[in-house]
């Protein structure tokens, strides 16, 4: 027993104990997958990650709600004549892919641009002012609704930062809720 019973034990840095079923051969390995392991939170964490992360995503579901919607396109089968006169109909679907790709492109850069921008926001708020709550996402939504607006006006812009912020603070709301109680 200890002398003193309250007091964490110290070690020295690589000398901490090991976890059940690991040996001392193991300990180089386990302070390998420690360092990693840092490198990879603290990646994680930074903002430039944050706002990659978000703008993939962005682009992703742009790209698939894009391919949706495709599906559901309207399109005249007159014009369609006209402008797919002479073609088979590998070329015919050949243009078609070409367009649902451009649009998935189209789509999927605005998803990310939009995403992108409202992450690094909201990740630079969240470090400046060094809490994690409500304010960040509506200040970001704020910040990001207008300059999103910014070429439209000054009015657009106040206009599509409130929007942006009551939005962003509808889905916060959403995913900060409780869970409710399964008695």
């Amino acid at each position: 027993m200890s002398a003193f019973p309250l007091v964490a034990p110290l070690y020295p840095a690589g000398r901490e104990p090991l976890p059940p079923g690991f040996t001392e051969e193991d300990r180089a390995q386990l302070m390998q997958a420690k360092k990693y392991q840092g490198w990879m939170t603290a990646g994680m964490e930074s903002c430039a990650a944050k706002t990659v992360i978000a703008g993939i995503g962005g682009i992703g579901i742009g790209a698939f709600f894009s391919l949706m919607s495709a599906s559901f396109a309207y399109e005249d089968p007159l014009l369609r004549e006209r402008t797919q006169a002479g073609m088979n109909n590998t070329q015919k679907a050949r243009e078609i892919f070409k367009e649902m790709g451009r649009g998935m492109w189209r789509s999927g850069k605005g998803f990310g641009k939009v995403g992108s921008l409202f992450a690094g926001i909201e990740c630079v708020i969240e470090g400046y002012r060094a809490k994690n709550d409500m304010v960040n996402p509506v200040a970001a939504g704020f910040v990001a609704g207008g300059v999103l607006a910014r070429n439209s006006g000054p009015k657009a812009a106040l206009g599509g930062g409130l929007a942006f912020a009551a939005f962003s603070a509808a889905i916060d709301l959403f995913l900060r809720r409780e869970p409710a109680d399964e008695d």
